[in-house]
């Protein structure tokens, strides 16, 4: 649900961690692909790899002796050196609860969209899809679209052009987003049960009253209500990877679930990414906390916040009881899963070396460089988005990919051009930077996201961590 502000320098991060790994001899330049693939698919606890980045892991066991959070775990990874992993606390409040660790379970929401994007982009490379078909050619409900005249009624218009896949996969559509959207179109969105995300129970439970119940019914329900703008006008954080989801349904002729499982999470090992959590893995599930009343008020309105503290950490959906132990009315190709730091850094690692992994090819080179392209329609900008989603205003060039934003320009202290990546509402970021073969993934589970500033401060911590091995 949230963007995602980028926390390294890539170069400087290949620089600290080749140089550490030679220094500590946690592994060699160029290991052998078998050796890489055993590596890869251990699920050994973490070494001493933390004494690699003290500053960044003292940054991160500061959080929580500071009791801002339970838990922290980051995943830094150089070409095809032994990913590293940092840690900190634990997955819960809990007097009981387990250590965070690399295979730790978190709800990634919106870093859901760049696996949604990539799997669209497998059906590009098997020729099933094209970027500029018309969305109406897999789901014919989206045939004869209509544009709001003004936000303040449905009164509407006909598009004067056609909803593309480009345009799903980049947010330029004109579909709104209930997170997002205001006045009459999304009271309208709110009617209808176009709330492709779950929280916890109690907000399941009045969700569950308007929402389809199948991708398809989704599907169908936006196209029954107008868009927000003209298709191919304007950049705007939509749920168009949630319609993605029934466009790969019909194009692969698979559940959108299953195309991913067999297209994606089995070829690259990824065993710990979970639509539904089962019950065996419940000891290994984070707690998503809310931070504040207004949070929590907003959340969910039922709440009783005449006691909570401003400033309390309140656990909003808890492992034992998570809505996420429930199947979802349909599987969110926009906010959908949950996954560990190993598991997403296994799809960060497949995506910097372009389309393969540990020997196994999941897409061809040339449809990762396009996936992680600008491919925003002619004359569409994006220009990042605002604190409160988790983004960035300020900063270098960006353009639109598959699912996730793009660097078109070098960023000084930041990430190099061609850097792709995402977050997620409660606090998730991710980034690959593909041609200086850095990947970086950081979880955590709480509301809102942006609580903290540590997306801006572990930037400033890997840096400190890199003087170190340059004396």
């Amino acid at each position: 649900m949230k963007s995602f502000k980028l926390l390294v320098s890539a170069g400087a991060l290949a620089t600290l961690l080749a140089s550490a790994g030679v220094a500590q001899q946690a592994a060699p330049q160029a290991p052998h692909p078998a050796a890489q693939a055993a590596v890869a698919s251990a699920r050994a606890p973490i070494s001493a790899v933390p004494a690699l980045l003290p500053t960044t892991q003292a940054m991160f066991e500061g959080y929580v002796r500071d009791n801002k959070m339970p838990g922290i775990v980051g995943a830094f990874g150089v070409a095809d050196m032994p990913t590293t992993f940092l840690a900190a606390g634990k997955i819960n409040d809990d007097a009981t609860g387990a250590k965070a660790g690399p295979d730790s379970l978190w709800r990634v929401y919106s870093m859901t969209k760049p696996i949604t994007g990539i799997a669209a982009m497998l059906l590009v490379e098997d020729g099933k899809i094209k970027l500029d078909d018309p969305v109406s050619k897999f789901i014919p409900a989206f045939k004869n679209m209509t544009v709001l005249d003004s936000p303040d009624s449905l009164k509407s218009h006909p598009a004067k052009t056609p909803i593309t896949i480009r345009m799903l996969l980049t947010h330029s559509a004109g579909l709104g987003y209930s997170i997002i959207t205001k006045g009459a179109l999304k009271a309208e969105y709110d009617r209808l049960g176009i709330n492709p995300a779950q929280v916890n129970n109690q907000f399941e439970a009045e969700a569950r009253k308007t929402r389809p119940a199948t991708l398809e019914a989704f599907a169908n329900t936006v196209a029954s209500v107008p868009l927000a703008y003209e298709p191919g006008t304007k950049w705007s954080y939509s749920i168009g990877l949630d319609v993605m989801g029934r466009v790969i349904e019909v194009a692969s002729g698979m559940s959108f679930d299953g195309f991913v499982q067999q297209r994606i999470f089995d070829p690259l090992g990824m065993t710990s990414s979970y639509w539904t959590v089962p019950s065996s893995e419940i000891s290994r599930f984070s707690t998503n906390y809310a931070f504040t009343k207004a949070s929590m008020a907003q959340i969910n309105p039922a709440f009783d916040t005449s006691k909570i503290d401003d400033k309390a950490r309140m656990p909003l959906d808890a492992a034992t009881t998570s809505v996420w132990l429930k199947a979802p009315s349909f599987p969110y190709g926009g906010a959908g899963l949950v996954m560990s730091a190993r598991d997403y850094d296994a799809f960060l690692h497949m995506l910097q070396n372009y389309g393969e992994l540990n020997g196994k090819r999941v897409m061809k080179t040339e449809t990762a460089k396009l996936a992680m392209s600008n491919l925003l329609p002619p004359g569409v900008v994006f220009s990042g988005t605002v604190a409160s989603t988790g983004g960035n205003t300020a900063g270098p060039k960006m353009g639109f990919g598959a699912g996730g934003s793009v660097y078109l320009e070098d960023f000084p202290g930041g990430a190099g051009k061609g850097t792709y990546g995402w977050g997620g509402a409660a606090g998730t970021v991710a980034f690959v930077d593909a041609g200086r073969r850095t990947r970086g993934t950081i979880m955590v589970n709480y509301f809102p996201g942006e609580t903290y500033p540590l997306r801006q401060e572990v930037l400033p911590a890997l840096i400190g961590d890199m003087a170190r091995y340059q004396k």
